[in-house]
């Protein structure tokens, strides 16, 4: 018998060889290519990765350092689940002992560090200064528990109204994402809803409600003789900058340029990312209206209005928050944050149990008066709740909405819809955190959680459905 023909005929082989060469070598280049781009990602990440990576790392920072949970659930769940691809790509690694969150996309891309302090919550490094980080601290504030045979707000004994809790169990009202709901009614608590992993002990980020209890701390100032709403915001006493006032921040009519898009590096993103002096920040971005004259909202505001409240506070800076406000109200689980220099951050940065946010609610409701002490100046929350003229009705004067979420027609009030009463004002935050204060129905409703803009959530049929069957 002949012998086999060969699968590849000699010919061949030299150029399968040659291939074999050419493939090796592009493949090889590829990978040097990726080593030397991962490289200088490293050494030099885009502001992009670093506003991505410090996020990941304050948010982690402080759900484990101040709500006790798991790093890598917060990370899954509260970092990457709603959705921005970068986020991801996110790892995080947690130093108990040093109460140090490190992260970075692939974990070590982005030198994003955040850092837990005595009194001060968690607070990004940007800088990567540490040791200068770690050797500020606020004395805490000693706490004592609300008694637990006490009806809340004096305790945490809570009776609920099985109507109500019929309406909090409709998942269609809560909204996607829900993690507590709280309503208050005649001051006491009627009806609460937690999602699973979450209880009424649990401190939650309220994003910017938080700036809503930075205009209460402006208030307790005013009432103390120590600040006045017309007075200069600070700036040298020359130039239109001078004519900033108070009032105007907490009316976000200061004229000051502050870009409040998120999702990529803007004013807001680089202020709470990318810089260890926030407030000092805001302050510096240019003016490009007269003061008093164009709304635009500005987190930059709260932040500018923290740090005039820290400086008037005196000894106390900012301790000042829980020894005048929260320890009184019995708010023993909330905190604003600082930022790395020791500022409040009053625009984004406060954590509380929905019970908590719905004490601070109960006080705007009963307008700033508690148990029969006043804290604010008579008819500042009034005040608050009444429009600033440049915004068309949707905005108060004393950072908070008077509509609950956006108009979905430009200039008209959602709330109408819903017949919502007029007197009724909001604070809101970002990712679907809002507390409803109607004063004249004796009702507050707190409703937290992640809900992103995009799943299109908005709190009125909750109130609609409330006020319904309180009637």
């Amino acid at each position: 018998m002949p012998d086999p023909v060969p699968a590849t005929s000699p010919a061949a082989t030299p150029a399968a060889s040659t291939l074999r060469r050419v493939l090796a070598r592009i493949a090889l280049g590829l990978i040097l290519l990726l080593l030397l781009l991962i490289g200088a990602l490293w050494l030099r990440p885009p502001d992009l990765l670093r506003v991505g990576a410090n996020y990941s790392a304050k948010i982690v920072c402080s759900n484990v350092f101040l709500a006790g949970r798991d790093p890598q659930e917060v990370l899954r769940t509260d970092v990457q689940a709603p959705g921005i691809a970068l986020l991801r790509l996110m790892r995080v690694s947690v130093d108990r002992e040093q109460h140090v969150v490190r992260a970075g996309l692939l974990g070590f891309i982005g030198n994003g560090l955040a850092v837990a302090r005595p009194g001060m919550g968690c607070s990004v490094v940007p800088d990567g200064n540490l040791h200068f980080a770690e050797h500020l601290s606020v004395q805490p504030h000693e706490t004592v528990a609300a008694a637990s045979v006490a009806p809340w707000p004096e305790g945490n004994s809570v009776t609920t109204t099985p109507a109500l809790d019929r309406i909090l169990a409709d998942d269609a009202l809560a909204g996607p994402g829900m993690r507590a709901i709280v309503v208050v009614h005649d001051g006491r608590i009627v009806a609460e809803r937690y999602a699973l992993g979450f209880s009424a002990s649990t401190p939650l980020l309220g994003w910017s409600m938080a700036k809503s209890v930075v205009a209460g701390l402006v208030g307790m100032l005013v009432k103390d003789g120590r600040l006045t709403l017309e007075q200069s915001a600070g700036w040298p006493a020359t130039g239109d900058r001078a004519r900033i006032r108070i009032a105007d921040l907490l009316a976000m009519s200061s004229g000051l340029r502050f870009n409040e898009g998120y999702g990529t590096v803007s004013d807001i993103t680089r202020m709470l990312y990318l810089q260890p002096d926030m407030a000092g920040f805001a302050r510096d971005q240019p003016l490009l209206h007269p003061p008093g004259e164009y709304w635009s909202y500005s987190s930059g505001s709260a932040n500018i209005l923290s740090r005039i409240v820290q400086d008037a506070a005196g000894p106390l800076g900012a301790a000042y928050p829980a020894e005048r406000l929260f320890m009184p109200l019995g708010m023993t689980s909330a905190i604003i944050e600082t930022d790395e220099y020791g500022t409040l951050v009053g625009s984004s940065y406060m954590y509380a149990s929905a019970r908590d946010w719905a004490r601070y609610g109960l006080f705007l409701a009963q307008g700033g008066v508690w148990r029969g002490q006043e804290f604010l100046p008579p008819g500042y929350v009034a005040t608050m709740a009444s429009p600033a003229a440049p915004s068309r009705g949707e905005y108060g004067r004393g950072l908070v909405w008077l509509w609950g979420s956006s108009a979905v027609t430009a200039g008209q009030n959602p709330d109408a819809a819903f017949g919502i009463p007029a007197d009724a004002f909001w604070m809101e935050g970002h990712d679907g955190q809002s507390t409803a204060i109607i004063p004249s129905q004796h009702l507050v409703v707190v409703r937290l959680g992640l809900t992103p803009s995009s799943n299109h959530y908005q709190p009125q049929p909750l109130l609609k459905a409330i006020l319904g069957a309180l009637r």
